[in-house]
């Protein structure tokens, strides 16, 4: 200990570790001063500097999803806070652990009305399960109590806590607080429930099971299979899972389409089971399109995704005698080669390479619809592999989501699968994963375009190509370069524009020992 004189800031930080956390993710401001002398003295919380809040956000989502424990964030004020809620709300969405400490003037000054006075308050609800403004010393036990429990509940949550400095500075007992209990895990599916699906799936045909939340782990997959395989349903994983293991051995899975004309062909006529996910909507409402695209009259629910959806699809098996399933062949991915020469890239040569290469093991850190379209109508192929997903549909969340997936598995080759235009909210993560010397390969695919709104603007029969659309969707002038930015920021980079180029740079960049960026020059 660098001092014996305890106050609030050491208590939050002693509650948080005796939690588990063990990572906060900062982009202090004055009013969080004492907070960051803190964790000089408090041992076992490992800080994390972003030059941007939208880069602590979304990595300590990125940390929580791989690690499955509570991640914190370190904010300034609201303004602070406000740069972070983009990825927070992606956060919220896959469910992930995170607790935000925010900040906030002592509560004298409050009524000075200073600059950066904000409805801390009012930012923080929509992204939040709970808003816990801490008020003085003595209810701290009670109040950080509260926040731990909420966030690291069965159904993972975004808290954020407030925390004025008069609060953070106040003197408190030299006592550690005890280790407090541990959340309950996620609520078991009812006996009857199952028995009624059992019955259900009996009677009814074709049949979909749609997984999400626990349903897509290896555990959760090979008991869908075995159900799968005892009524000839199809397995179909959400649009955009949180994670998801995928390839080697494990089932092949679809991924539910994106558009709502696919989605109503890809599903057809079929009962939709959902374990762990929600019924299909549309991403956007479409004139002339539902935005419910499975019936109510043919939707099944086996378990939410707050429910232990592994566990009832075990019991599902089970009940329905559903034979145990040979083991799956691993898929074996192509040697590598150097096919395609010195010719053009398109997105599909691209994952291909990636995917003869990946390590066994790999997380991929996925964003843009141009190579993260391909890859998943492909990743069965791949060794063993784990898939994050932008959950929210906020951009900005690829590169940071890579940062905090690399922080929470040591030693794990982390892939972000990143689009240009994306990738340029939040490129300040660069400079964190240089500065951890963090495993993480990013490809950007760099086609210089907006490509989803090219794609939209195209079903709406719309010109791409007008004074408007044009320079609102093609980002080719300036053409970016990412060697000349990634350098800028302390990461290793090369460009490649064929194939060839493109296999020695994956290659290369596995090789590694911290990271690489690629920028693959797409038409």
């Amino acid at each position: 200990m660098t001092t014996t004189t305890w106050n609030g800031a050491h208590r939050l930080l002693q509650a948080a570790r005796a939690r588990g956390i063990d990572i906060c993710f900062a982009n202090p401001g004055t009013t969080e001063l004492t907070l960051v002398s803190a964790l000089d003295d408090v041992p076992g919380i490992r800080p994390v500097l972003g030059l941007f809040e939208g880069v602590c956000t979304g990595a300590a989502d990125g940390y929580a999803r791989v690690s499955g424990k509570p991640a914190l964030t370190l904010l300034h004020l609201g303004p602070g806070l406000a740069n972070g809620l983009a990825n927070l709300h992606n956060a919220r969405r896959a469910r992930s652990p995170v607790v935000n400490i925010v900040g906030d003037h002592a509560t004298w000054h409050l009524p000075f009305d200073a600059p950066l006075t904000s409805d801390i308050d009012s930012f923080a609800k929509p992204v939040s399960k709970a808003v816990i403004y801490l008020r003085d010393a003595a209810s701290l036990p009670a109040q950080l109590q509260e926040a731990f429990d909420i966030a690291s509940g069965p159904n993972g949550a975004v808290v954020t806590v407030i925390a004025p400095t008069d609060v953070m500075d106040a003197k408190v007992a030299d006592a550690a607080p005890a280790l407090p209990a541990q959340a309950p895990g996620k609520d078991a599916v009812p006996d009857g429930d199952i028995a009624a699906v059992a019955a259900a799936l009996s009677r009814k045909r074709p049949l979909i099971l749609l997984l999400g939340a626990d349903a897509l782990t290896e555990r959760g997959q090979r008991a869908a299979a075995r159900v799968a395989g005892a009524v000839s349903a199809r397995l179909l994983m959400e649009s955009y899972p949180a994670i998801v293991s995928l390839g080697g051995d494990l089932p092949r899975l679809e991924r539910l389409a994106y558009f709502p004309q696919d989605v109503l062909k890809q599903v057809g006529e079929a009962t939709v089971v959902l374990v762990g996910a929600k019924a299909p909507v549309s991403y956007f409402g479409y004139e002339g399109q539902p935005s419910a695209l499975v019936q109510s009259d043919r939707i099944i629910e086996l378990s939410r995704p707050d429910e232990d959806s592994v566990a009832a699809l075990e019991a599902l098996a089970a009940r329905m005698e559903a034979p145990a399933l040979a083991a799956e062949t691993a898929a074996t991915p192509a040697v590598p080669s150097d096919a395609g020469g010195a010719g053009p890239l398109s997105p599909v040569d691209v994952v291909d390479d990636l995917i003869d290469r990946l390590p066994e093991g790999a997380i991929i850190s996925l964003e843009g619809s141009t190579l993260g379209g391909p890859f998943l109508q492909r990743a069965y192929r791949a060794r063993k592999h784990r898939v994050m997903t932008n959950t929210g549909g906020a951009i900005g969340q690829g590169l940071p989501c890579a940062t905090g997936a690399a922080l929470a598995a040591p030693g794990v080759r982390v892939v972000s699968l990143q689009s240009d235009g994306s990738a340029q909210y939040t490129v300040q993560s660069l400079w964190t994963i240089a500065r951890e010397k963090l495993p993480v390969t990013v490809i950007i695919a760099a086609n210089h375009r907006y490509g989803i709104l090219q794609t939209e603007l195209k079903r709406a029969d719309a010109s791409i190509d007008g004074d408007v659309t044009g320079r609102l969707t093609r980002l080719d002038n300036p053409r970016v370069d990412w060697t000349a930015l990634a350098q800028g920021y302390g990461v290793p980079a090369i460009r490649v524009a064929s194939r060839r180029d493109l296999q020695q740079a994956l290659e290369q960049g596995f090789d590694e020992e911290g990271p690489f960026l690629i920028q693959v020059d797409l038409p």
